[in-house]
């Protein structure tokens, strides 16, 4: 299997690796990420999808395209499918999470937090007798901390972000006017492409002229839940878990096999790995519309994303690339 697990290269300055991103930072204030094939969640690395690294990156591409008219966004360049070059940012401690339905199966998700019987989550009150995956009458937002030292993220609500000093009144007022409307465009577009977007993470960042941009990445796979709008509507009244393809796949078959918090996590075998690569590649068709075509270059993917990088090596001219 053709796979990026790492990205590493010496060649480049100032390193810093994530969950599933691996960062450079160039002196002239832009920053090179490389999404590596790395499945992340319930903060832990749970495996390597063949080819998700580079669906996630042109995912991304295609939604930051499309939505550059609601909120300008960090891009500068798409040197190698896996990898965007951005402006650096100060990212935001708050994480924005979107939500439009009752769903989700970690510690953070309304879901999880409704089944242990709170009724006042983020602020919001929620009546009783709601059902998993029940639509939410308007979309709301709940965020978390950013846990930048590895930690976990931890539940806020707006007047906790205001009172802590982690956002102002305005700055947040600007950031959840942004987020309302990218997921509301989010979810026509998904609508007329046959898909319900359930729910998406966003992150936002500050650049050196202090205005305030989109970073990371967009309504993938990765960031948001999707489901299959034909069948949502006959197996919610069934009690089934909507049809998806974004990482509940993975994360569903961990949790029937161990409590991923404090369990070791099973491998995973080969065939669900092959078959989570594949409902990558459908998200891809079904979100663009287009194709995906592996680009099959280099003698490995790491090798392929080195050659494409050339440009951005200190011997090169740091304002040309």
């Amino acid at each position: 299997m053709r796979i990026l697990d790492e990205a590493f290269f010496p060649e480049l300055p100032n390193y810093y690796r994530g969950k599933v991103r691996e960062n450079y930072d160039l002196p002239d204030g832009r920053r090179i990420i490389i999404t590596t094939d790395r499945i992340s969640a319930f903060d832990r690395v749970l495996a390597s999808i063949p080819h998700k690294g580079a669906i996630l990156t042109q995912i991304a591409r295609f939604w930051f395209d499309a939505t550059g008219d609601i909120a300008e966004n960090h891009v500068v360049a798409y040197p190698d499918p896996n990898v965007v070059v951005g402006k650096r940012l100060d990212i935001l401690p708050v994480e924005i999470i979107v939500r439009g339905y009752l769903a989700g199966a970690t510690d953070t998700s309304l879901l999880t937090r409704y089944k242990r019987g709170e009724r006042r989550i983020y602020g919001f009150d929620f009546a009783d007798g709601m059902r998993d995956n029940e639509a939410l009458p308007e979309a709301i937002i709940t965020p978390t901390s950013k846990a930048f030292d590895g930690g976990h993220d931890e539940p806020l609500t707006a007047d906790e972000i205001i009172g802590r000093g982690l956002l102002t009144r305005a700055r947040w007022d600007e950031v959840s006017e942004k987020a309302l409307a990218l997921f509301a465009r989010g979810q026509e577009m998904a609508a007329r492409r046959g898909l319900i977007l359930a729910d998406t993470k966003y992150e936002f960042g500050i650049d050196a002229d202090g205005n305030l941009l989109l970073a990371d990445e967009i309504h993938t796979p990765d960031s948001s839940r999707y489901w299959m709008a034909d069948s949502y509507q006959a197996r919610f009244e069934a009690g089934k878990r909507p049809e998806s393809f974004d990482k509940d796949f993975i994360r569903s078959w961990v949790v029937e096999r161990c409590d991923p918090y404090s369990d070791p996590i099973p491998e995973i075998p080969r065939e669900v790995i092959e078959a989570a690569s594949g409902v990558y590649a459908q998200a891809f068709e079904m979100i663009t519309g287009k194709p995906f075509v592996p680009d099959e270059g280099g003698a490995s993917v790491k090798d392929r994303v080195r050659a494409n990088l050339a440009a951005y090596y200190p011997e090169a001219s740091w304002g040309e690339a």
